[in-house]
């Protein structure tokens, strides 16, 4: 399928329609993307449609997944007062394009992703009577599902944590943060790394440990005879789908100053668009070799992949952190709303996954202090790998499953179709 940009390119099959609305950026996005990857495998019969702000990156992943998608420009909360004409005015128009697709479609579910970009379709679901899910992926839930959550149907919420700010009269469900296939794929050996099991549709199955046998580091080399082939240890480094301008300024000097810890490393770095070609050059004249890139679309690969993490504490980045097993040290972004990065990151420190490095009051020290809570990490194999479990039995990898399954169940049977119908007729 194509990218639609309107109501009547959104496609009329005949079949029941779910929309995911919201996004913006990537971390609210995947989410829904996972649970729409998942629906699609195990509900064909389900017409799926992603409604957004109709930002480019926005747009571009959404036609990669094979997913239509239907643009509703809609703005964030003023913060002037100047602002505040423009905002009503394009507020009321996404509402109204919102109401005429509801109306043409005739919806059976809204999945609100969360951010100011899922307000206009969920508010005319609620106006329709549209069950309305919504996916949370912080500790502290965003205004816009704070604002929702009073009336809709049911909250999916990441973190536990998020009971203590939602309104009384929400029914929500700990479900975890749904993940994409690439990293579900990956749940089985998360699951057995933390002693633990699961359920679902990767229940089953040979899946292979990303840092079985020699793929880690020495504390997992066999005892005896010769050892394994090594490959590099590896470093990564995120600031989310645009970048974080503290990290990228900062970690290639922290880096520098443990040159000869980081010799045998391989560096990646995710930096975003507009700091790319700015912080390949700092590492150029600071003499490091790393992989630089503004944007990582195999993120399930590269993190199976690493050894350590250095981010942000968005929901979605700890959740695949977490299935990989991957220890980081966390830098919250401290202009997120409601401080909710520094919430996530504190219950992952609590869990023994992660370090915490508070970039506020840091100054010109900000260098030294994070090479000083990389080095140990750097330095101890073992360290990292007690860690690493510690961030696996912090994983919910059957997420998406989950979420797919309530999603499923809210599918009048008459409307149900395709394979349902099928097995129907057969059992008949």
């Amino acid at each position: 399928m194509c990218a639609a940009t309107s109501i009547q390119d959104a496609g009329r099959t005949g079949r029941p329609t779910v929309v995911f609305a919201g996004g913006g950026t990537a971390g609210h996005l995947f989410p829904g993307l996972a649970v729409a990857e998942r629906l699609a495998a195990d509900a064909p019969d389900l017409e799926l449609v992603f409604a957004g702000a109709g930002k480019p990156l926005e747009e571009r992943i959404v036609r990669q997944a094979g997913f239509d998608y239907l643009a509703i420009p809609c703005r964030a909360a003023p913060r002037r007062l100047r602002d505040v004409p423009s905002f009503l005015k394009s507020t009321w128009s996404a509402l109204r394009t919102a109401q005429a697709f509801l109306a043409e479609r005739q919806p059976v579910a809204i999945v609100g992703l969360g951010g100011y970009a899922s307000v206009p379709m969920a508010r005319a679901a609620l106006r329709r009577g549209v069950p309305l899910v919504l996916l949370e992926q912080n500790a502290i839930p965003g205004r816009a599902n704070l604002w929702l959550a009073r009336r809709a149907t049911i909250l999916c919420a990441a973190f536990a944590e998020v009971k203590h700010y939602l309104p009384a009269e929400c029914d929500w469900r700990m479900t975890g943060n749904p993940l994409r296939d690439g990293f579900a794929k990956r749940s089985r050996a998360a699951a057995e790394r933390a002693g633990g099991s699961f359920h679902g549709p990767h229940a089953q199955g040979g899946l292979r440990a990303p840092w079985a046998g020699a793929q880690r580091d020495s504390a997992l080399e066999p005892s005896g005879g010769p050892a394994a082939p090594r490959r590099a240890r590896q470093l990564v480094i995120l600031g989310g789908s645009s970048g974080a301008r503290w990290l990228n300024t900062h970690v290639p000097p922290a880096l520098a100053r443990l040159r000869a810890r980081i010799a045998s490393w391989r560096i990646v770095h995710q930096t975003g668009e507009e700091d790319f070609k700015r912080t390949a050059a700092l590492y150029r004249r600071l003499k490091i070799e790393a992989a630089v890139s503004p944007f990582i679309s195999d993120m399930a690969g590269t993190l199976s992949a690493s050894d350590l993490a250095v981010c942000r504490a968005g929901g979605t980045t700890l959740a695949e952190l977490a299935v990989c097993g991957v220890p980081a040290v966390l830098v919250p972004y401290p202009y997120a709303a409601a401080d909710h990065q520094r919430k996530n990151a504190e219950v992952f420190v609590e869990a023994g996954g992660c370090l915490l490095l508070d970039e506020r009051g840091l100054g010109g020290d900000a260098d030294r202090q994070l090479a000083g809570l990389l080095l140990p990490l750097i330095r101890s194999g073992a360290t990292r790998e007690i860690m690493g479990r510690a961030m696996a039995r912090m994983a919910t990898p059957e997420a998406a499953w989950d979420i797919a399954t309530m999603i499923r169940r809210m599918v009048p049977p008459a409307l149900r179709g395709g394979k349902a119908a099928e097995r129907r007729r057969t059992a008949a």
